[in-house]
């Protein structure tokens, strides 16, 4: 019985650290059989939470599932010696009432295709099949510019990382660039493709702060870089066998292209030489997304430094095949990361939303879906919530894991859905010429 009660009581100097390496609070002696769920109150309580946050625990990358002993070789185990507990934040969504937008801001005279807020947060650009791109006030929601140039619908919009400027590409092949703040062109029209754009990229801030150099995906198949100061087209990047659907510049000097041919490439963009052909796919691949989409996107205005027990982590570049991730019945429209890069969400044509855990290759959960084929989805940046948008022109608002809103107003299909960089505002597109402000925290339209 005493040999039994001393195993029972066993105990360890344990402290609670992030995942960047922050120490909460001061050490604690805990024992040995102390459960995941009491684990999660302590943690609360050593910062201060006003609302119990799920998290999930670690003791040298191996997850805490039952009890604290469970992860713990009893044999190495010293009393003297601190025991490191990582903590890892879980999203959360928690329904609030939904019950208007902060605005609607009427006036592209034909559907909305495109929106992007800047990486700033200040301003919003649209683009619509009047062919023309608009800069929204986001304190009066009434356009600052109305900018006139494209001969054809606006499809895609890219904002440089530095906010000073907007490339749009449009239906018959062109790129333009805009100033926010004159609403004039800027520099030449960039021409060379042969069919319509189908995506903009610029080269991230780290890279090149000029922010001079952009990537683009066209219908015909080839994927262009432009100096957009001279106006000239430095490569084309001809590989594709059909029409290169999308295009990301990486943030270690790659551009990765996604087609209907069914492959992704990666290329060299300082040369253009082909690093590889990733397949597997069994279908066109219609959106591409890197887990660095988030920190790139806004640029030098909230640089993030990824660590580990306070060491920054190199990037990963093994470019491996890792896993697919099955699930779907019909077509992935659109896929977005989680700002942790921990889980993935997918809309598809058949109406549901999935949420995947990268780190397990698993489906996480099925968050409630559509009743139509859903056309975008956006991760919010501070990682708490979801937002759609499809043909049954509903927005929702998805909060993780079994909570969500239906945000009414559009009288057509939406077919963009975006988080400002600070997560104040969210905006959606929609085929009835309009585009919608909505609270990004609370869910609510004012009018």
């Amino acid at each position: 019985m005493k040999m039994e009660s001393e195993a029972n009581t066993r105990r360890a100097l344990c402290r609670f650290v992030s995942e960047t390496g922050e120490v909460a609070g001061n050490l604690i002696d805990l024992p040995l059989d102390i459960t995941n769920d009491k684990l999660q109150l302590i943690c609360n309580a050593l910062l201060e939470q006003e609302e119990n946050v799920p998290f999930i625990f670690f003791i040298n990358d191996k997850e805490i599932t039952g009890s604290l002993e469970s992860c713990v070789e009893k044999t190495n185990l010293n009393t003297e010696n601190v025991l490191d507990i990582i903590y890892q934040r879980q999203a959360i969504f928690r329904v609030r009432p939904i019950t208007r937008c902060t605005s609607s801001m009427p006036g592209h005279a034909e559907a909305v295709i495109a929106l992007n807020f800047s990486p700033d947060g200040k301003n919003l650009a649209s683009g619509s099949g009047d062919t023309t791109v608009r800069f929204w006030d986001l304190n009066t929601q009434t356009p600052h510019f109305v900018c006139k140039g494209h001969k054809n619908w606006v499809l895609v919009l890219a904002w440089s990382p530095d906010s000073t400027r907007l490339a749009s590409g449009c239906k018959s092949g062109h790129i333009l660039l805009w100033d926010p703040n004159s609403g004039e062109q800027k520099g030449k029209q960039l021409v060379g493709h042969k069919q319509w754009i189908t995506s903009l990229s610029w080269e991230p801030f780290h890279k090149n702060p000029d922010c001079r150099h952009l990537a683009s995906s066209s219908k015909d198949g080839d994927v262009r870089i432009w100096d957009t100061l001279l106006g000239q087209c430095l490569r084309v990047l001809s590989g594709h066998v059909q029409g290169a659907t999308c295009v990301r510049w990486g943030g270690s000097g790659l551009l990765y292209s996604a087609s209907q041919d069914r492959t992704i490439k990666v290329w060299r963009a300082d040369d253009g030489v082909l690093c590889r052909t990733l397949t597997g796919h069994a279908h066109w691949v219609n959106s591409l997304t890197l887990n660095t989409d988030y920190v790139l996107r806004i640029g030098p205005f909230d640089p993030v430094v990824i660590k580990k027990n306070g060491v920054p982590q190199p990037i990963n570049n093994d470019r491996k095949f890792i896993s697919t991730l099955r699930g779907h019945v019909q077509s992935v429209y659109m896929i977005s990361w989680s700002p942790d890069s921990r889980l993935l969400v997918s809309g598809s044509a058949d109406s549901t939303l999935k949420v995947w855990n990268i780190q397990k290759q698993k489906l996480e959960l099925e968050l409630p879906g559509h009743a139509d084929e859903v056309y975008a989805v956006d991760w919010s940046p501070d990682g708490l919530k979801v937002a759609s948008g499809g043909k049954d022109k509903l927005l929702r608002l998805l909060h993780y894991p079994n909570e969500n809103a239906r945000l009414t107003g559009h009288q057509q299909l939406i077919n963009d859905v975006r988080f400002s960089p600070d997560t104040r505002l969210l905006a959606s597109a929609s085929f009835d010429k309009s585009i919608k402000i909505w609270d990004g925290r609370s869910g609510k339209w004012q009018s």
